[in-house]
Formats: C-alpha cells, structure tokens, sequence
C-alpha cells in the first residue's frame, strides 16, 4: 500500500489546528505527523517528521510563515517538502511573496474541507496549487504593482537569460502554464499529448531553477514574458 501522506500543520491558532487534524486524519490516505504554533518550530519539524505537505500559516508572532518557507524551500535536506500557505483574505499582500519564497501554492482559510484535502493531494503530488478565488490575475496584479521581490533570489535580468535556455516549445507551455491553463488544456490547444507536455513543463523547470508549477508562473511575469494586465 501506498504510505499515508505527512502533514505538518503550522497555525497560532490551537483551534484551528485541532480543526485541521481531525480532517486531515478523517482520511485513510494521509496522517498529522506533527503541530507547530510558529514558524521556527515549523522548520525543526519539517525536518524532524519529514512532512510531505506543511499547512503552513502566513501571519504568525515570532517567525512568521513567509520566512520558515524560504528556511524550508533553502534547505536542500528537505527539497521534497511541500508548502501550501494558509491565508484568511484571498487577496493577500504576501500571495505572491509566498510563492517567490518557495511555497507550492495556497487557499483561504475559508476553502471547504475537500478543496483543502484535494489542495494537499496535489501538492503532495509536487503539482502547484492556487486557490479558485487566487487566480493567475491576482498574481499580475501584485507584479504589476512591484510587488517586493528584492533578495527573494534571481532578478527579471537572471531570468530572461534563462529562457534563452528554453526550446521554442517550451515558452509557447511556459506562456500557457502562467495564463492558469492545465496541463490537458494544454494539450488540446497544441494538439500534443498531456504527458509531451508535461515533459515540456519539467523540462522548463529543470532550465529555470523552478521547484513547481507555482513558481513558472512567477518566473514568467516576473522575467517579462508574460506581462500583467491590471484591470
């Protein structure tokens, strides 16, 4: 049988944690492996349990949930670790932050049980999650905005130079990956298989240093090959 997922789950709220569990271990397919009410604590967990997938709370006293996800997402011991923000607004100023940091995706703390159950299945998938409500035009805007992207790694420059690495296919599913489109709706407007192009998104991470689907809409922005429309 295939081991249960591990999940850590990272909130200040003891409420909410407890909430959390008892949905998490409703399901045969997945089991709480640890608590955090903070950030460092989340990070020495992290490491300790070897989560798959850390629910992991923006706003935090102490380390907040921004900064143990750029520990995490650092930390080359844990690579496979999965991090989906947990947000009370759907429109954050720290969405984009948390994606540039390293986290998989994220969900209001408002989403419906299955949505969160499905939003760990996916990442523990290594796919990238972003809310229905946090959709790609979100994500424009607050780049659009300037966001605050300084010191959270490659500049616009950086990553132009690495899509000159890419295959002309690949920034043709690069530009569509970041326009929010799955990968068999890719597939159907290129007239190709889902799995030619899903080769041609892990190729594209693999060239630009992404760790997830997440993160190629980031870098596609972010390098100017998509550029935002703010409404």
């Amino acid at each position: 049988m295939t081991p249960p997922i591990k999940v850590l789950l990272v909130d200040d709220q003891a409420l909410l944690r407890s909430a959390f569990r008892v949905l998490v271990d409703s399901e045969a397919d997945m089991e709480v492996v640890g608590e955090a009410a903070d950030g460092a604590q989340a990070v020495e967990l992290a490491r300790s349990t070897r989560a798959d997938v850390v629910l992991m709370d923006i706003r935090m006293p102490g380390t907040d949930g921004l900064t143990a996800t750029r520990l995490i997402s650092a930390d080359p011991e844990l690579a496979d670790v999965r991090v989906v923000m947990l947000t009370t607004f759907e429109v954050d100023e720290y969405v984009v932050q948390s994606l540039r940091a390293g986290a998989s995706g994220f969900l209001g703390k408002g989403a419906e049980p299955e949505e969160l159950l499905n939003a760990i299945r996916i990442a523990a998938a290594g796919e990238a999650l972003l809310s229905p409500a946090a959709t790609k035009g979100l994500i424009a805007t607050f780049l659009a905005q300037g966001g605050s992207s300084e010191g959270d790694g490659p500049s616009a420059a950086e990553y132009s130079e690495r899509l000159d690495a890419l295959t002309g296919r690949e920034r043709e599913v690069l530009v569509l990956v970041a326009g929010g489109h799955s990968n068999d709706e890719i597939a159907e407007r290129l007239v190709v298989s889902p799995l030619t192009v899903k080769t041609h998104v892990n190729r594209a991470m693999a060239k630009l240093g992404a760790r997830d689907r997440a993160q190629l809409v980031v870098i596609a922005y972010e390098s100017g090959l998509v550029r935002p429309r703010v409404e």
